[in-house]
């Protein structure tokens, strides 16, 4: 029995009865009958509309299956490897470079790519100067 069926089935026991609806008791058991075939009617509802997302998100996910198969499963791997080795070699042939933010203190590195002239502290956003006035150790002056 559904629960529907389960709540027709309680009001025609309570209306084969003859219980007496104007006596509390009557009254009582009345209004829970009625909530309880309202309450059916919304569980009923509710299924419905869970089977009908449930059907919608299996489709989504076959689809977004075959998009995934497409995209990320090309059976090339090997070429995608390739593809990142020659990103880490570009990063082990940078150099790399650290100063102290004279505005904040903070440490801050960069690597050759940057142009050291607009350098920006990423704590403070000062910029920072990093011209060498040739004092360093072994230092033939800076261009």
């Amino acid at each position: 029995m559904t629960i529907n069926e389960n709540a027709a089935y309680l009001k025609g026991l309570f209306e084969g009865y003859g219980i007496d609806k104007d006596k509390p008791e009557g009254k009582i058991m009345a209004e829970m009958i009625k909530l309880i075939g309202d309450m059916a009617d919304i569980v009923n509802a509710l299924e419905s509309e869970n089977k009908e997302l449930r059907e919608y998100i299996e489709e989504i996910d076959d689809d977004l299956g075959c998009v995934e198969k497409d995209f990320y499963f090309d059976g090339d791997d090997e070429d995608d490897d390739d593809d990142y080795d020659d990103e880490d070699e570009d990063d082990e042939n940078a150099e790399f470079y650290q100063v102290t933010c004279p505005h904040c203190g903070e440490e801050v590195c960069f690597d050759d790519s940057l142009d050291p002239e607009s350098l920006v502290c990423p704590a403070c956003g000062e910029q920072i100067d990093v011209s060498c006035g040739g004092g360093c150790e072994g230092c033939k002056g800076c261009d």
